[in-house]
């Protein structure tokens, strides 16, 4: 236990955590204690260098920045240069690769043949008439949902299965807002992600979050159980709360459900494994959902011949003793998640946030932006009553 109290605990050190911690310190001349329940900061973004290789692997998988937020992107200049990646995905299925999200290649690659723009967005309204989904069916799950966006090819060749695998859940069962849309580009472009701003760390993610807690006034505890700590006990303290809603209250409204992933990691004596940094497996009877090359994130180091490392995932439903990735954010959870709020509101002396906190899955740009926000509404008043 530190000698002195701090004048702010933060519970989590994700970026949402971070952030807040890093902005207090250069906002307030007070004191930060973080209090971590892994054996590193950083969250799911954490990252570790392969001393024989050098490959820097994403220890929770392959994690893609970018944003569109001119605030978020000048707090992180702060501490880290960038380098140009650009997110492209590709998924196999049935034997054959195809480009991902769906763009004209896709459309052309799975009919065999070329495509004209008018002739896919023919072929792709036939197949949503074919489904003959009503209006009214269009929500009734994320079966119904795909079929009317993308029709039945493309719906049962690249998302059926891999759906399943990834909640282990039929999609005829899935709420149909699982998959906000389904877009469709009448083009070649098979860019991932639109924003404005897209990179990763030059020196890696480590690094970056390393500096963003490197200061005097921050003091980190690692491998601490917050609920079997003495500063649960502490209440004339200002807390920021980024773990489960849930747990916090003790599952008084019982336990949120969450997807869960695990990792399987394997160094190959090739020089290049899939020719890219993220595949999907789109067939059910594969029972990984993608495999991450964690190489070709940084395409400007040089690196060893004839090695690399992929890593295996695969999805679950999360057990309480899981990290949890993704809310399943059912029926019965968003009711749930409610009555959590209600009474997040009325705990004095507590801000939740993060993806945990707020049962929201959020992109590190998202985590970010949403602790700039909370630290510019909530903290700053707080100190300065």
């Amino acid at each position: 236990m530190i000698s002195k109290k701090p004048d702010l605990i933060v519970i989590g050190s994700g970026l949402y955590g971070l952030t807040i911690a890093r902005r207090y310190v250069d906002e307030f001349n007070g004191r930060v204690l973080i209090i971590e329940k892994r054996k590193h900061i950083g969250g799911n973004a954490w990252s570790t260098k392969d001393k024989e290789t050098g490959i820097e692997i994403h220890n929770y998988g392959s994690h893609l920045f970018h944003t569109s937020n001119k605030k978020v992107i000048e707090f992180l200049n702060r501490f880290t240069s960038f380098n140009d990646y650009k997110h492209t995905v590709y998924s196999v299925a049935d034997g054959k690769t195809y480009s991902m999200p769906f763009n004209l290649m896709t459309i052309s690659q799975v009919f065999n043949k070329f495509i004209s723009p008018e002739e896919a967005k023919t072929i792709i309204q036939d197949e949503i008439n074919s489904a003959s989904i009503s209006i009214a069916e269009i929500e009734k799950s994320l079966e119904h949902k795909a079929l009317s966006s993308i029709g039945k090819t493309l719906y049962e060749l690249l998302v059926k299965g891999y759906t399943k695998k990834q909640w282990q859940i039929n999609p005829t069962e899935l709420p149909a807002n699982v998959i906000a849309r389904l877009p469709i580009r009448y083009n070649f472009n098979n860019s991932y992600f639109f924003d404005k701003f897209q990179g990763l760390p030059l020196n890696g993610y480590a690094e970056m979050l390393t500096k963003i807690s490197d200061h005097s006034r921050i003091e980190i505890i690692l491998d601490c159980d917050y609920f079997e700590s003495d500063w649960k006990n502490l209440k004339d303290v200002l807390k920021v709360y980024t773990g489960p809603i849930d747990k916090y209250f003790s599952y008084t409204h019982g336990m949120l459900q969450w997807r869960t992933l695990d990792f399987e990691i394997e160094k190959l004596n090739v020089d290049d494994y899939q020719g890219a940094a993220v595949v999907n497996y789109a067939d059910e009877n594969i029972p990984y959902t993608r495999i991450h090359e964690f190489k070709h994130l940084h395409p400007e180091r040089e690196y060893l011949k004839n090695q690399t490392i992929i890593m295996k995932e695969y999805s679950r439903i999360a057990t309480g003793i899981d990290e949890p990735y993704y809310p399943v954010n059912s029926a019965t959870d968003r009711e749930n998640l409610l009555k959590y709020r209600d009474l997040a509101k009325v705990e004095k002396n507590v801000i939740f946030g993060g993806r945990l906190g707020t049962y929201k899955y959020l992109d590190m740009d998202m985590a970010i932006a949403s602790a700039l926000t909370s630290f510019e509404q909530e903290i700053i008043s707080a100190f300065k009553k």
